[in-house]
This record gives structure tokens, C-alpha cells and sequence, in this order.
């Protein structure tokens, strides 16, 4: 049985056009003889009537007081909702589907409300009905504990409903389809030339993902990462190809050729601010103090960076005041610097190629624009800058780096 996953996010659904488009590529998945498993998001974004924002908004609307598990009940009504829709708009088609929620597709959760693990997916269920010629939709971004409690997968959720149904139905692909035709060398919204990749590799995506390119959730990729699943990102709008996620050798095998490519891409985020605490003199155990004050307040840190002088570090601004009001009790000496932004240059064909960090490093200059902290990996070199200066930053670096041709 050849198994394709589609899944269409909100904006995939948030109008009648669209939801035609949608409809548009499930029939010609069918026409090539695919046996198709849909997962869906809720419709639109926030301020649409069914968006889990807007349902998020509800809550606080009354009181704001609605505990972890009656919360995910009321999320789970979003993708329910665009379940429903499109399987109504299937049948008017002469397609026949069934709709499941996450629970009835086999999907089992531990009780971490809002932002629930996958224990084990059963495809028993859907695999029955595949048999009888039945496209089935799934809810994305849920699924229930042991005890038939719902579970919301937290943010991307959706993304990671596909890529794990992918897995253990066996499918051939899992297609993620969104307002974008694939991923691109940069954010279009700021970059005017940045370019479509036709392939990446799943270490590349999923440094991409995890650095702040919006079209795939990290953990969707790592599950398929890990059982090898190709994925394609594509454009619901649009008949392209996309782009191509999958390992190296099914790579070279798909293209027949592989592209020598330093860099890949530039990704960004916002809204971080710039932690830097001095030792104090004789004493060593700084960043000990620091990390632990930091965990005692839930607050996440990044962009770590420890020497014998103390230690440097980003939060979120949001976060920023909780932090320094946990250092001061801890009599630190500390200096902030709010409204930063973590550009990311990545790349798979970086590692030990000379004369990378120098071209950063000159490209930013050339833009009179500070480096207030820099780290790397072998596949990622990172730069803090200020807020203002993260635009020109990203497109300096993209045009340094030719990534328009």
C-alpha cells in the first residue's frame, strides 16, 4: 500500500480559495493511486473565529483561570472544526473520508497538558480504513493519555501529528503544505532575492527550524529524522515540487547530484536579551549560582557563553526582568543589553572551511554593525546584534554569501 501523509495548515484552510486548492492537491494524490492519510490544523491564525490563538484568547476573556486539562479540551475544537470542513467539502467531491480526533487515530500521550510527548502511535485504525478506500483526516495537535484524557502536542503540533503518523503508517512521504513554496535562503519578508531550496538534508532543516525558520516544527523533523521519512515543504497554492527533506544518500539518489554548498541559509531571532554577569573577584562558581537562579524561575537561556570573567548569556525580553530581579538578590554585578537579535548563518558544508567567520565578521562591518557576542557549531556560526541592526544584518550575510544565485 502506497501511504502519503498531507498535512495543511491554517492558512492552508482559513478561506474558501484555499480550502479549494487543498482539495485540488488531495485529488491529484489520489490520481496518483495514493492511499492519503490528511492532517489538518485549526483555521487561519490569530483573530480568525476557530484559531487556537483566538480560542487561547477565549479563556482569558473569561477569567483566565482554566486548568492544563480542560484547556487542551477546548484547543482540541480547532482542528476538529477544520476536520469536519474539509471532509464535508470532499464528499460534495464524491471523495469518501472519515474523520478522527488524535485519540481515535491511535495517537497515546503522556499527561503533560499543552505541550504533550508521543508514547506510541497504534495505526491499526487507519490502516483498516485506507483498505476501504477511505482518505482519512486527522485531527493534527492531539492526541490522549492512558486514560482518554486529551492532550494538545503544543505549538507545531500539527506538523508533529504528520510526521509520526508518517512513521508508523510506513508512508512513502509526508507532505507539509503552507503559505510558502518551500524553504528559502532567508525570510522573503526581508530578504527580496532570497531563493527556494530544492533540497536539504535533515541536519540542515533541522538547524534551520530550531534557529527560527517558521516552515517545519524541530521536533516534527527529528521524528522523521530519525526513521528516515522524507518530507516536502510546499506551497498550497502552487503545483511546485517544494522542497525535498531528506537524508544525504536519499539525496544524491533523488537529484543524482549533490550541491557544495557552505552555507544554506540565515535565520534569525528576535526579542532576546543580552545577560552579561562578572565574577567577582576569587570567586569561581559564578555561572553555577546563575544557571541554577535561572532554572528556579523557569526562565530558558541561550546563547551561553562561560569564561573566567563570568558569564554571558540571552533570555527572551519577556523574561528579562524575572531574570535580573534573581540575579540582584544574588548581589551580581550584572550589565543588559535589551531588544537584541540572534542571527544564525547555517550551513552543513561549513565544517573546516577557512576564512567562514571572517567573511561574517566583514560583511557586518562593512554595515557598521556591532557583533555584541558570537558562538558556533559545525553546522552553525551565531552573532548577536542589536534589534535594529538584525535586517540589515540578514541581508548583508545572505548577499556575502551569494545565497541569491
Amino acid at each position: 500500500m502506497r501511504i502519503l501523509v498531507q498535512k495543511f495548515g491554517g492558512t492552508s484552510l482559513s478561506t474558501f480559495e484555499a480550502r479549494n486548492h487543498a482539495i485540488q492537491h488531495i485529488k491529484r494524490a489520489l490520481d496518483e493511486e495514493y492511499n492519503l492519510v490528511i492532517v489538518v490544523s485549526a483555521m487561519g491564525r490569530k483573530g480568525d473565529p476557530y484559531a487556537t490563538d483566538t480560542l487561547l484568547d477565549s479563556i482569558h476573556q473569561s477569567g483566565g483561570r482554566l486548568a492544563a486539562r480542560e484547556k487542551d479540551m477546548l484547543l482540541c475544537c480547532g482542528e476538529t472544526i477544520s476536520a469536519v470542513t474539509l471532509s464535508s467539502l470532499l464528499n460534495v467531491e464524491l471523495i469518501s473520508s472519515i474523520v478522527l480526533n488524535g485519540a481515535q487515530a491511535g495517537i497515546t500521550t503522556n499527561d503533560q497538558y499543552g505541550n504533550a510527548q508521543i508514547i506510541s502511535i497504534d495505526p491499526t485504525r487507519i490502516l483498516e480504513l485506507l483498505y476501504q478506500q477511505k482518505v482519512v483526516i486527522v485531527t493534527g495537535f492531539q492526541g490522549a493519555t492512558l486514560k482518554h484524557d486529551l492532550t494538545t502536542l503544543g505549538r507545531g503540533g500539527s506538523d508533529t501529528s504528520a510526521t509520526a503518523l508518517g512513521v508508523a503508517l510506513g508512508a512513502e512521504i509526508v507532505d507539509i503544505f503552507t503559505d510558502v513554496n518551500g524553504i528559502l535562503t532567508a525570510d522573503p519578508r526581508i530578504v527580496d532575492n532570497a531563493k527556494p531550496l530544492s533540497h536539504v538534508t535533515f541536519n540542515e532543516i533541522s538547524h534551520l527550524a530550531h534557529n527560527g525558520a517558521k516552515v517545519i516544527h524541530p521536533r516534527a523533523v527529528e521524528i522523521a529524522k530519525h526513521a528516515n521519512l522524507p518530507i516536502r515543504i510546499r506551497s498550497t497554492f502552487s503545483q511546485e515540487a517544494g522542497t525535498l527533506v531528506a537524508g544525504f544518500e536519499a539525496l544524491k539518489l533523488e537529484s543524482n547530484t549533490v550541491v557544495d554548498r557552505h552555507i544554506t541559509g540565515i535565520t534569525y531571532t528576535q526579542s532576546l536579551t543580552q545577560i552579561t554577569v562578572i565574577n567577582q573577584e576569587g570567586l569561581y562558581d559564578t555561572s553555577l549560582h546563575v544557571f541554577k537562579a535561572m532554572a528556579q524561575r523557569l526562565i530558558s537561556v541561550d546563547f551561553i557563553n562561560v569564561n573566567p570573567s563570568g558569564v554571558v548569556y540571552t533570555v527572551f525580553d519577556a523574561q528579562a526582568t524575572s531574570a535580573l530581579e534573581a540575579l540582584q538578590q544574588l548581589n551580581y554585578s550584572v550589565n543588559i543589553v535589551s531588544h537584541c537579535a540572534k542571527v544564525s548563518i547555517i550551513g552543513g558544508g561549513m565544517n573546516g572551511v577557512p576564512g567562514i567567520m571572517a567573511q561574517i565578521v566583514e560583511a557586518l562591518m562593512e554595515r557598521d554593525i556591532p557583533i555584541l557576542q558570537s558562538s558556533d557549531s559545525n553546522t552553525t556560526i551565531w552573532v548577536l546584534v542589536k534589534g535594529e541592526d538584525m535586517i540589515n544584518a540578514v541581508r548583508r550575510l545572505h548577499d556575502k554569501f551569494k545565497l541569491f544565485q
